[in-house]
């Protein structure tokens, strides 16, 4: 007899709306009279693994909108990547207890997980129908138009430097913001919807897409102090030189200093302000300019409250129920894909977890200027609509100058 048991997980980095695509996974199943229990694990596969589950399916909707509109992941997150033998285990937990719908919200990473349980169940010919509801900010997803995250925290990029931008105008200098993705440029060039006036910053955007050479970045940096006395640049973590050595590893190798990496053995470009620190190091030693400043965004773009594409909200909750319906009424596994259709409006679509899983998607060479460190007005066209309502403008005096007196000419 069919169970009628669902579970539902989140992997990899929270973002401001992962929690609407969960909501929409526990709310769209509980209207098919066949499912008996909705479930939710702790903390992604890891609690899978450990059987960390908890039953949403008497939660309160009221309670449950209240989640959806809250940033982060409800149900906890891992950064497990899980190979064969743990996907495994995953399944037969799955078997154990008689789940026969899984979905998993994330990245690349859950993708593949997805595909691995897919096909462990098929081989074993147990029923259960495998769901990937797509979330990065990264939107580094390939298949789908952009990834429910990216644009609400693309809309913190532009706003956070369309603010460093006026701070730099009113006291001048040089300012380096440093700005998540790793291999994909999506987020860093973000920071270009900030941009209101001609000699507004960021000035320079350095993406991963284009390889960094810190003697022309020196280069630009001087002719852009030089015509306008400051300069504000948005640079990926993820910059790298022409043979793939990380700008982080290879700038602390120079200066004698060391980087940190992850469990995996990556340069760990996430969470630590060494990036920043280098790039104004150099800018202070090699062309003597004083005022340098840099930041890292690092984990504040993932999840925060009160900077929410409503957009993205729409369309994170959209995936959520697509994916319910395309389990309940489809007869296939898959990751749903957002499709663009017109300006501005969205279809959804079911791919093949081969088609998605373990894959990595770049930035367009249509959206990167020429020049390597600007983006296009194809990108802008394609990134303004997913910022959603009601983004803030900045404006300036127009003030005429007063004739001087005691220092005339």
């Amino acid at each position: 007899m069919p169970s009628g048991k669902i579970l539902v997980a989140q992997g990899g980095g929270p973002t401001a709306v992962i929690n609407q695509s969960l909501v929409g996974v526990v709310l769209e199943s509980r209207r098919f009279q066949h499912v008996t229990r909705v479930y939710g694990a702790l903390h992604g596969v890891r609690g899978i693994i450990n059987e960390e589950f908890v039953d949403l399916t008497q939660e309160t909707s009221h309670n449950l909108e209240l989640v959806a509109a809250t940033p982060s992941s409800a149900l906890g997150s891992t950064r497990d990547k899980p190979d064969i033998a743990y996907c495994q285990q995953i399944f037969e937990v799955l078997r154990a207890h008689e789940i026969e719908h899984f979905f998993y919200i994330g990245g690349n990473d859950s993708s593949d997980t997805v595909r691995i349980v897919s096909e462990e169940a098929h081989k074993a010919g147990y029923p259960l129908r495998c769901i990937h509801i797509p979330k990065t900010i990264d939107n580094d997803l390939v298949g789908s138009d952009h990834t429910p995250g990216f644009p609400s925290a693309a809309r913190f990029v532009a706003q956070a430097f369309a603010g460093a931008n006026l701070d730099n105008a009113a006291l001048p200098g040089v300012y380096v913001g440093v700005v998540m993705g790793r291999h994909a440029g999506f987020l860093t060039a973000a920071s270009a919807l900030g941009k209101k006036f001609p000699d507004d910053g960021p000035h320079l955007i350095y993406l991963p897409e284009r390889v960094f050479v810190l003697e022309n970045f020196l280069a630009d940096v001087k002719a852009v102090y030089q015509k306008y006395g400051r300069c504000v640049i948005a640079v990926s973590e993820g910059i790298h030189d022409g043979s793939g050595e990380p700008i982080a590893s290879l700038l602390a190798s120079q200066t004698g200093g060391e980087v940190e990496r992850d469990a995996h053995g990556n340069v760990q470009l996430s969470g630590t302000g060494a990036l920043a620190d280098l790039l104004c190091d150099a800018i202070k030693a090699r062309l003597g300019i004083k005022r340098v400043r840099g930041d890292t965004f690092g984990y504040l773009q993932r999840s925060f409250i009160g900077c929410v594409s409503d957009v993205d909200q729409r369309e994170a909750r959209e995936v959520g129920e697509k994916a319910v319906q395309y389990a309940m009424w489809g007869d296939r596994d898959g990751s749903v894909a957002i499709k663009r259709t017109g300006f501005y409006s969205v279809d959804y679509e079911l791919l093949p977890l081969s088609d998605v899983a373990g894959k990595t998607r770049t930035m367009d060479d249509a959206f990167i200027s020429d020049s390597g460190t600007d983006v296009t007005d194809a990108f802008r066209l394609y990134l303004r609509p997913l910022l959603g309502s009601k983004m803030p403008d900045a404006f300036r005096l127009r003030a005429q100058p007063v004739k001087k007196v005691l220092r005339p000419g």
